[in-house]
């Protein structure tokens, strides 16, 4: 729900800006702030006739990672996609000039669906509930079955070497996050336990998935969907600050990390994790199923790597639990639940050893099977 401003906005500016080049929204306007978006601060804009509209904004003040919060990259991804059969919100503008309101921004269409937190989906009937997760994947697998070139994003990112890119790219951002220092406290938000060698081990070419050079979105997940509000279908992806051309598999391990962290209840205080074990949330699809409808839209068997593929999303997982932390010990987080949130790097990084360690056994495994 959107409500009061955390972060202030320039309106006469703002007003201006849109009165000059975004003629479908009549000024002057009413602006909210989002209770979501842990990294870019996003706003509900209502015009004077009415309509909604969301504008996303990077953060004040001196970012951490240059690849973080890219706006720009969201605008071009949402703008490019809007000739597909992939559903995303209409995009009407990007700014780049800090001038308007401090950091650039851009303004879509407010989708007018539901937005579901706990992916359980619990006020649905069970076969709304398979539906909807099946939709959801077959979303995700459309996405991914799409010619980068096709939607002018073939310099969107590299075609090739998306993990090596990831490792070295989080390597670098944990080590800034892990030194950043509280502004109160003046205690470092702190490394990640096993880092050197964990990001060894992700760095073995050998045991990496083949490369596969698709559009990704970066954070798929069902809390990022839209869905129709009586229907059980996506009508919008949103928060596309992570998207690049990369690896289907980064994508897939997100969206299903609910499966894997159903037998983790130990780390985590979530009650829906439990209802993701096989036959205890009726119309819950198994894990297998999902990966099964995929492969037949996506035309990706993703199941010899998906445990390569598990252990990297717990790692990545665990870096950006940390960049949330570091955000707020500078106190940039966008998200009012950014503190508690950010203390989350401690068991997921506890869950990335164990199962880099679980991936390592079955990478030997493999390979004396190969040998034989």
């Amino acid at each position: 729900m959107a409500g009061v401003v955390r972060q202030p906005i320039d309106l006469q500016s703002l007003e201006k800006y849109i009165a000059a080049n975004v003629p479908e929204i009549k000024t002057p306007i009413d602006i909210k702030q989002f209770g979501f978006g842990q990294s870019n601060p996003t706003y509900q804009l209502l015009a004077s006739d009415g309509q909604k509209f969301v504008m996303r904004k990077k953060p004040p003040g001196k970012l951490l990672s240059k690849t973080a919060h890219q706006v720009e990259r969201e605008y071009q991804v949402i703008h490019a996609l809007e000739r597909t059969d992939v559903p995303v919100p209409k995009a009407y503008c990007l700014c780049e000039d800090p001038t308007i309101i401090g950091t650039p921004f851009y303004i879509m269409e407010f989708l007018d669906g539901r937005i579901i937190e706990d992916p359980t989906m619990p006020d649905v009937t069970p076969a709304e509930r398979t539906e909807m997760w099946h939709d959801a994947i077959r979303t995700l697998a459309k996405l991914h079955r799409i010619d980068p070139a096709s939607v002018n994003l073939s310099t969107f990112g590299k075609p090739s070497g998306f993990y090596n890119r990831q490792i070295r790219t989080f390597g670098t951002i944990s080590n800034a996050q892990a030194a950043t220092v509280d502004i109160e406290t003046k205690e470092p938000v702190g490394q990640i336990p096993h880092i050197d060698e964990i990001l060894a081990y992700f760095s073995d070419k050998e045991s990496q998935p083949q490369d596969r050079g698709t559009p990704i979105h970066g954070d798929y997940k069902i809390d990022n969907l839209v869905f129709h509000k009586t229907e059980p279908r996506v009508i919008g992806i949103l928060d596309w600050e992570m998207s690049t051309i990369g690896h289907p598999l980064s994508d897939l391990v997100n969206l299903l990390m609910p499966y894997t962290m159903a037998n983790e209840t130990t780390h985590f205080t979530s009650s829906s994790l439990p209802r993701f074990r096989e036959g205890n949330t009726p119309g819950l699809p198994t894990r297998s199923q999902l990966l099964e409808w995929y492969a037949e839209v996506g035309g990706y068997d993703p199941n010899p790597d998906l445990s390569w593929g598990v252990a990297f999303g717990f790692f990545r997982a665990t870096c950006i639990y940390q960049g949330i932390a570091a955000r707020w010990a500078q106190r940039q987080a966008s998200s009012a639940k950014a503190k508690e949130n950010g203390k989350m790097m401690w068991p997921m990084a506890e869950l990335a050893w164990k199962y880099l360690v679980k991936a390592k056994g079955e990478g030997k495994e493999k390979g004396v099977s190969a040998k034989l």
